[in-house]
Formats: C-alpha cells, structure tokens, sequence
C-alpha cells in the first residue's frame, strides 16, 4: 500500500532543513542558520546514513556475509546505526567504544545486542573483573591495527569507518543533495563537526561542486576540552575530535586540509550554554556536538561578510544521548 514503508533503512535520510529564525535573532546573527536535523534518522543521528551505506557496500563486496560479525571503533552513534542494520539483516555486532560514550550510547547498543568489547579483548588480554573505564586504548592508529589483528583471528569483518569509503560517499550522494535542494541552491557555509570527517568530506564535496566559493568550517574542541595531560578530566563533546594542529597519524584518511577553509575550536561549557538556550529559543533539544557545531555556526553568521547569506549547519544528533551526562544538569 502506498506510503507504508517495509524496513527501517527506508527511513534514513531525507532529514529537514529548518531555518533557526528566532535563535538567529536571539543571537543577533545576520545570516540565515539552516540547520540540518540528522536526529530524524531512524537510530537518532546522521550515521545512520554512513552505518547503511557501508553494511551495503560490504555486502556487495563480499566482505561481509550472511550470519558474519561486523566489528567497529566508535564513540557511540556509528555503533548505534551498524547495531540497529546489523540487527535487521541477521548480523552480530561487536563494539570497541571509545572513551567519553554516555550513559545512553552504552544501554542502546547493548539493547540492540551488540557485545562491547574492552582494547585488552583486541591483544588477548583478559580485562580486569572491575574498571574504572571499560575502554583504556593506546593511539589511534595502534588501536585500529590491534582491532584489525583481532577480526582477522576471529573472522569478523572490520567495517573501520575512519579509512571507509563508503563513509564519505553516503553523504555526497544523500546529506549534500538534500540541503541544495532544501536550500533553493543557495548556501553559502558549512559548518561541521570533526569526528572521522566522512560526513563533512562528502557532503562538502557535492555542495562545492555546485558552488565553487562554498566557505567549509570545521569545528573541533578546544584544548581545554579534550583528555590530555595537562585536562585530565576535561568533560569533551562526545564525537568529536581535534582535526588541526594534531599529529597526521591520529586524523583519519577524511580530515585533511583539502576540503576545509576554517577550523573554529569550541569549549565543551559553551556547547552547554548553546544547547540551553537553542532549546529555549527554538524547542530544539540538542546533543553537546550539534551545540558546538551551532555555537561556531553563530560566530560565522555575526561577520558582516555573510549577513543575508545561508549557513547550512549539520546537527549530528539531539540531546536523548546526552540526560547522564552534565550537559542537562541544572537546567
């Protein structure tokens, strides 16, 4: 029957672009914030657009066959849409969650039968009865090779989404031609956050190839909020890393300087104070990445280069994820 839909990958993308009207003058910002609502996906966040695209993508490659394991480092909504996929077609799913996950991330992949996995399961080495954190990883790249190591011993598929194509490309040929058409053709910045980068690579690879001058801002946090030596304790924006002035090895093959014109950091407490008051303003209940992303987008929108212009802004996900966390504390 017409408009009945058979599976909930039928669901993703098609998200809408809503022009944040009383925010912007709230903000007392001159240019028009599109924001991009990736939380209407089926699991709650744009990767579920990149978790589809790359599942079938393996499939098609024969990498992945009927009844396999598919096995994922994650900070939660990547491992959210695979859990989600994987269950429709009959697949298991084994999750390295990174540090920083919420409460929430944690209980729906566990909900969706997803078996979390601790670094030391990747080398062999049985973990500790009681942890403080359930996820104690070396470098980046050390962990990936371990995590690689460990699915070619046990025959799991690695779906790797910081070196996977079909990451990037999920979003060139679905997030990118949504907010053009959205839009009227007419958008001038794209604002985004740095996690693998395959959601602002592809999209801001098919809105450049329609306009040429697209100025792409990438937001990152700032050093007071990511785990270091020197914050050991700093709250960060799950998701979300730094892309500029880090180590080449600890950026994945999509967050490189190619595609991006600015990079803007953002404090995890000012993400907080954005999210509260875009929810306020707009009835908007963010997650703390989506917050920082709009902070920044905010800051853009103020210069008076791009007053009248059209910032689009990709909200990843909306704040369901984020109750345990300090975000909502207080409000």
């Amino acid at each position: 029957m017409a408009g009945i839909v058979h599976s909930i990958e039928e669901l993703v993308g098609h998200t809408p672009l809503m022009e944040l009207d009383r925010f912007e003058r709230q903000q007392q910002c001159g240019a028009h914030l599109l924001a991009k609502l990736e939380f209407f996906n089926p699991t709650g966040s744009v990767k579920d657009r990149a978790a589809l695209s790359m599942i079938q993508a393996a499939e098609a490659s024969g990498h992945l066959a009927p009844g396999g394991t598919i096995v994922e480092q994650t900070s939660g909504n990547t491992g959210i849409g695979l859990a989600a996929f994987a269950a429709a077609r009959g697949y298991k799913m084994e999750i390295f969650l990174e540090r920083g996950a919420s409460l929430e991330r944690r209980l729906i992949l566990q909900a969706y039968g997803a078996r979390l996995l601790d670094y030391k399961d990747a080398t062999g080495e049985r973990p500790e009865s009681e942890r403080t954190h359930p996820w104690q990883e070396p470098e980046r790249e050390a962990a990936l090779v371990e995590i690689a190591a460990y699915c070619q011993r046990t025959g799991a598929y690695f779906n790797n989404q910081v070196t996977n194509p079909a990451n990037p490309e999920a979003h060139y040929r679905t997030t990118g031609p949504e907010i053009w058409q959205d839009a009227g053709g007419k958008v001038d910045v794209l604002v985004c956050m740095a996690g693998t980068g395959g959601t602002g690579s592809g999209t801001a690879r098919y809105l450049r190839s329609q306009n040429p001058q697209l100025h792409v801002v990438l937001v990152q946090p700032h050093p007071d909020s990511r785990i270091t030596p020197a914050h050991p304790h700093a709250q960060i924006i799950d998701g979300v890393l730094p892309a500029y002035g880090v180590p080449k090895s600890d950026l994945s093959d999509y967050l490189n300087p190619d595609w991006i014109d600015e990079y803007i950091d953002i404090r995890t407490e000012e993400a907080y104070e954005t999210a509260h008051e875009v929810l306020r303003a707009e009835g908007l209940f963010l997650g703390t990445s989506a917050a920082a992303a709009l902070r920044a987008a905010v800051q853009v929108g103020r210069r008076p280069e791009y007053i009248g212009k059209n910032i689009a802004v990709i909200i990843p996900d909306n704040g369901m994820k984020y109750l345990s966390t300090p975000m909502y504390h207080n409000v």
